[in-house]
């Protein structure tokens, strides 16, 4: 699996900004291979649908064919662990794109933070107190805004096999959402 795939055709942006789409692709992920219905079954959907949005994925070279089945019987399988697109656009249209995805993005994440803060009381203590949330205005020259970003990104590199391959993980290790937004704030 590669580290990341970046989306460069609006196409592809609007195909994976769909709730069913995202959740698949995040799934195979973690999960490694599934079958359509293994999958449907893991997000709630039928496996006529998960199959029909797993074509949808593979038109975008989301993901593949994982080899070793047939027909519903096939395992697809993540090409990347990560997805990106462009945060300055060639064209207009994939401008829009882009903007209409990162969008899709935040919404989910807020989404998921929101699901976080919900049950955050019924987590074990070490849980709640090694989670974070918070933030800091920082006064940085653009250099150093791109330098703090490459460091978060650094930060989190060495965990990245743990995703890929779950024999990697430690005992007791959970999945978590490290959120990285830092951005102008003139407001």
């Amino acid at each position: 699996m590669r580290r990341e795939i970046e989306l460069r055709d609006p196409r592809a942006l609007r195909a994976l900004a769909h709730p069913v789409r995202i959740r698949l692709l995040g799934l195979l992920r973690q999960e490694g291979p599934l079958t359509a219905t293994e999958a449907g079954r893991r997000i709630g959907e039928s496996s006529g649908s998960a199959s029909y949005h797993l074509r949808q994925l593979e038109r975008f070279g989301l993901v593949e064919d994982a080899a070793g089945g047939h027909g519903r019987e096939r395992p697809w399988r993540a090409t990347a662990l990560y997805t990106s697109w462009p945060d300055v656009a060639d064209t207009p249209e994939l401008a829009e794109a882009s903007e209409m995805f990162t969008r899709f993005a935040l919404g989910r994440y807020v989404e998921r933070l929101e699901q976080w803060l919900s049950r955050r009381a019924s987590e074990p203590r070490e849980w709640q107190e090694a989670a974070s949330f918070g933030d800091s205005l920082l006064y940085l020259t653009v250099d150093e805004l791109a330098e703090l970003r490459d460091a978060f990104r650094g930060l989190a590199g060495p965990y990245d096999e743990r995703t890929a391959r779950p024999a990697a993980r430690p005992v007791g290790a959970r999945p978590v959402a490290l959120l990285q937004v830092a951005f102008p704030d003139d407001a």
